[in-house]
């Protein structure tokens, strides 16, 4: 098999010597490839090196063909235009020059091949939903979705050999999602993708698995590598308990062995007590009793240690991500009680079943959905009691409102872990924040972390530890796009916690396998234009 890119003994740290990277190999061939990995695990690095962003400490890379690469976080020049960022500003400036007839040879060489340049453009921005942009609107003037899928677009126009794109569905609502998988689905030449978008990633020819320093490829998509990964882990189980048996056995065997050889002890004591024999002769049968004992005791203990090695592998083999396990039942609401009352949910052009009015009551979970722009952190900032637009009110009826922002800058970045979760929680005993923070996979050491030192998976956790420990423990839980850049174990942990969480739930989310783990009772759909509107399960 030919492949398009090749990474040979690659190594990459940081300029302060955490290491990223450490003599790694992969090699990409054709087709649609979804690079996944826990959060810190190198995957945007190894793209970025790919892409020749990034120079590597050590290590080479081959990359057959040109190369587009759209990168997580796209910083844009705030005077560019949508034709700029589709990278077709200076070919169409010359194609008006030429119908105006002011065209010089540089024009015309500017042009080259691209006298439909615009055709294509606007066709590609079609197809990705974007037909409303003008080719001459600014930069500054796109949402983060709108901005997304023109860089996405610009890559498509390009169509260049290898394409590597880094958590592209980030900041994409639901149709802009959709539209992409197609787009996805339809690339023909080499794409890498890095993503933890589990619909994404089910729309791959094959899967990368960037742990501990190495890739593991599979030939399939992410559902069927899972369905693999249950395989192994069953196996891996029943290696685990067969290990126990034979520890147990092993034990129990050294214990008989022991007994055995003190019965003989007493055996030699009591015969020469008797003196049933000559001296010489007990003597050489002590000394040979001694040494078979040595020698039995010695291989019973070897084989429990070697019982013990094959158990310790076989839990290794077996390992599993950590997960959040928590008991929250302070945040209980009682199912008649009225969370929160919003009026004044008026609608510039209201439809047929547009609310005006919203109710939540109990531990209602809502899913809060809606297109790029149109207002879902503007309603969650409303509730928390932050700007609450003209002509709306909101009323609410439990203890502890908690927020948690897409950005997660909700934590002081001088401060511990532990520190941050007793500024939240002052009449907590220290005994009782640290059992919380155990839960939350900050035990010891950990816990003293300085919020600023975190990783991006740590500090997911330490704002997710910070809301759900607060005082007063939290009825009201508000997330804004809460998996944005979470890696698949982090979002399983996210969930887990949200199912011990006893309160009422809304939680604005454009993943939608994420939701489904919710339990969401009621689903709502949000629109700058029409309003509130209840809609069905998604």
């Amino acid at each position: 098999m030919s492949f398009a890119i090749v990474c040979s003994d690659l190594s990459f740290a940081w300029e302060d010597g955490t290491a990223v990277l450490d003599d790694l190999d992969v090699a990409f061939g054709a087709g649609r490839t979804g690079l996944i990995g826990v959060n810190g695990s190198g995957k945007s690095t190894l793209l970025k090196i790919i892409a020749g962003e990034l120079r590597p400490a050590s290590g080479t890379v081959t990359v057959e063909g040109e190369v587009g690469y759209l990168p997580q976080n796209l910083v844009l020049d705030g005077t560019a235009t949508v034709a700029g960022l589709l990278g077709i500003g200076e070919v169409r400036a010359a194609l008006h020059a030429i119908e105006r007839g002011e065209a010089t040879d540089a024009d015309f060489a500017a042009v080259g091949d691209g006298w439909d340049v615009e055709e294509r453009a606007r066709a590609e921005l079609d197809r990705l939903g974007l037909d409303h942009l003008d080719l001459d609107r600014t930069v500054p003037t796109l949402s983060g979705g709108e901005a997304v899928m023109v860089g996405l677009a610009a890559k498509f126009l390009a169509r260049p050999d290898v394409l590597l794109l880094d958590e592209p569905t980030n900041n994409l609502d639901l149709d802009a999602r959709r539209r992409l998988y197609d787009a996805v689905a339809s690339w023909t030449g080499v794409l890498v993708v890095v993503s933890h978008d589990r619909e994404l990633l089910d729309r791959v020819d094959e899967i990368a698995d960037l742990r501990d320093g190495a890739v593991r490829m599979f030939g399939g998509n992410l559902s069927a590598y899972e369905e693999l990964l249950a395989v192994e882990r069953e196996a891996a189980e029943r290696t685990v308990r067969a290990a126990e048996t034979e520890v147990r056995r092993q034990r129990r065997d050294l214990v008989e062995a022991h007994v055995k050889l003190a019965r003989r002890r007493r055996y030699g004591a009591k015969m020469e007590e008797s003196k049933r024999e000559p001296k010489i002769v007990m003597g050489e049968r002590k000394r040979q009793a001694q040494v078979s004992a040595g020698k039995h005791r010695i291989m019973h203990e070897e084989r429990l240690s070697g019982a013990r090695d094959r158990l310790s592998e076989a839990e290794d083999a077996l390992r599993e991500d950590a997960e959040i396990r928590v008991k929250l039942p302070a945040t209980r609401v009682p199912a008649g009680r009225t969370v929160a009352t919003v009026t004044g949910l008026a609608a510039p052009v209201p439809e047929i079943g547009t609310l005006t009015e919203l109710i939540l009551q109990g531990p209602e979970r809502i899913a809060l959905t809606g297109p790029n722009g149109s207002g879902k952190t503007t309603f969650l900032r409303a509730l928390t009691g932050d700007r609450v637009p003209e002509g709306m009110t909101v009323r609410i009826g439990v203890d502890g409102v908690r927020y948690l922002p897409q950005r997660l800058d909700v934590l002081d970045e001088e401060l511990s872990v532990v520190d941050n979760v007793r500024e939240r929680a002052p009449s907590a005993k220290p005994s009782e924040i640290r059992a919380g923070l155990a839960r939350f996979l900050f035990r010891g050491a950990r816990a003293e972390q300085p919020a600023g030192t975190l990783s991006g998976g740590e500090r997911f956790r330490a704002v997710l530890a910070s809301l759900l420990l607060a005082e007063p423990a939290p009825q009201l839980l508000l997330l804004d796009e809460p998996t944005n850049n979470l890696d698949m174990a982090s979002t399983a942990q996210l969930a887990q916690a949200l199912t011990a969480y006893q309160g009422a739930l809304i939680v604005v989310s454009h993943d939608v396998p994420f939701l489904r783990t919710l339990k969401i009772t009621r689903w709502l759909r949000i629109d700058g234009t029409t309003g509130l509107t209840e809609t069905d399960p998604m």
